[in-house]
Formats: C-alpha cells, structure tokens, sequence
C-alpha cells in the first residue's frame, strides 16, 4: 500500500487519500463513519487493479471543512476532481453503503468518469431521507444535546435502540460506536446531514444507465436493507445482483463472500 497522499478540493479542505495496487484505477468508497479501512478488509490484494479510497470529509484522516457542505453531492464532487487530476479516467467507481450513494451519483452525474459501477449494500435508491436512515439521525440528534455517555445509554433505551436489539444487533453495534467516534461535534454533524441527504438522482436517471453494474446486498440489515439493493439491481440495466452473508451470521464470509464478488466483477470487465 503505497503511503497515504493529500488531495486539497476546491474551497481547501484537505482529504486523506490512499492507493494500493498496480492496474486500472478503481476508486472505492467507504460508508458513513467509516474510514479507507472499512474498505482495506474487503477488496481483495490479489487483483491487477489499483485501488483508491479518498476519505471523505470528516472521515478517516480527512478534514472536515465547511459543515454547511457535508452532503453527498459535496463528496461526489471531490471525489470527481480528484479522478479528473489523478486518475486515468473512465474509472470504475465502487461505495459501501454512502460510499454506494456517491458512487451512484457519479456515474449519473459524471458517465465520462466512470466506466463500471459497484454498490455494496445501498441505504438509498434514489430518494431523501429514507426511513432506514432515520436511526443515524437519531444518533446525532442526541450527541448534540447530550454527554456522549448519556446519548449512548439514551439512544439504547429508546425504541429504536430496542428494536434493533432484536432486529439487526449488527446495526445497532455500528450505531452504538458513533458515541465514542472522535470529534463528537463532527460526527452528530455528519450523521445529522447525510441521513436527511440522498444521492440526488431520479429514478429516470437511474434507469438510463449504461455500464457494468454490480450491486451486493444481505439480509438481517435494517439500514441497509437488501430490497434496496435489489431494486437498483432491478432498475440499472443489465445490474449483476449478489447475495453477500450476514455480518451478524458470520463476519468470516461476509468478507469472503464481499472480497470474491469484487474479484470475479472486475476480473470480467473488458481492458480499458
């Protein structure tokens, strides 16, 4: 992995980008509150790609510039100019959960720039603010108002931490770490905006798109529900849907079964 590099967008803010591999670029994008780790533990080394994760704003060792501009079309725009200047685009474009959500919004937004598109476990389709988003409101609501302790024994409580108890102890956990996710000020502000966001894209938009597509999705995740995925899959023509398991069954296939899908997609696209 090559060391970590410095991208500056267009009003300054300074994102943490990091490289690995040798080949064609694929930029892969993490989810909300994750970091270029998130994505390290699922994209397989033994690929002749060269994969980039630029942290996003307030993400990993990103700056978290103007709050007024967290949202996801703000991402897609920095990750947008960072291929035009670093890249040998078209590019395949790939995201976890945001990270599907950008990566959606470019190849609608910018089809010159991207060539392939991959979506792993979408929490939109194409509108704002899903339901399935609200507990990450929720989350920063509640770090904005309370200690951090008192939010997280708060947010337990409730009945959404409740019900995700029973439903999808997964989620709950990544929920639960937002409370000690340093700065605190940073993340309520993070999961506050982008769970009231969304990719920006029509259903329309969607359905003219035009490359290889591949979008993964599993069950037992209430954020990320797996019939989200499979409508996009639905409406992206000639979309590649596959079953990912749980990571509440086991994280140990999980990340096989996630790091073979992305092998055996991108082993199949044509040399560019």
């Amino acid at each position: 992995m090559s060391p970590p590099q410095s991208f500056a967008t267009a009003d300054g803010t300074l994102l943490n980008v990091v490289l690995q591999g040798a080949g064609p670029d694929v930029i892969f994008q993490h989810g909300l509150g994750g970091s270029e780790a998130q994505v390290a533990e699922i994209f397989p080394v033994d690929v002749a790609f060269c994969r980039t994760t630029i942290d996003c704003r307030g993400h990993g060792g990103s700056e978290l510039g103007p709050v007024d501009r967290l949202s996801i079309a703000t991402f897609a725009d920095d990750i947008a100019a960072w291929i035009e200047v670093e890249a040998r685009p078209p590019v395949v474009v790939a995201g976890i959960s945001m990270g599907a959500a950008i990566a959606l919004r470019l190849a609608v937004v910018r089809p010159d720039l991207v060539r392939a598109l991959l979506l792993a476990r979408p929490a939109w389709v194409t509108g704002k603010a899903p339901a399935t988003m609200a507990p990450n409101g929720e989350v920063g609501r509640l770090m904005q108002s309370l200690p951090s302790d008192e939010a997280r024994t708060a947010f337990l409580a409730s009945p959404t931490g409740r019900r995700l108890a029973t439903e999808a102890p997964d989620n709950l956990a990544s929920l639960a770490g937002f409370f000690s996710r340093e700065p605190a000020a940073a993340t309520a502000a993070l999961l506050v905006a982008i769970s009231a966001d969304g990719p920006g894209v029509s259903d329309a938009d969607v359905s003219a798109l035009s490359l290889p597509t591949l979008v993964l999705g599993s069950e037992q995740d209430v954020i990320h529900p797996i019939a989200y995925a499979r409508a996009l899959a639905a409406a992206i023509p000639g979309a590649q849907f596959a079953p990912l398991t749980p990571k509440g069954e086991s994280r140990e296939r999980y990340v096989a079964d996630f790091q073979q899908a992305v092998r055996t997609f991108l082993e199949a696209l044509p040399t560019p």
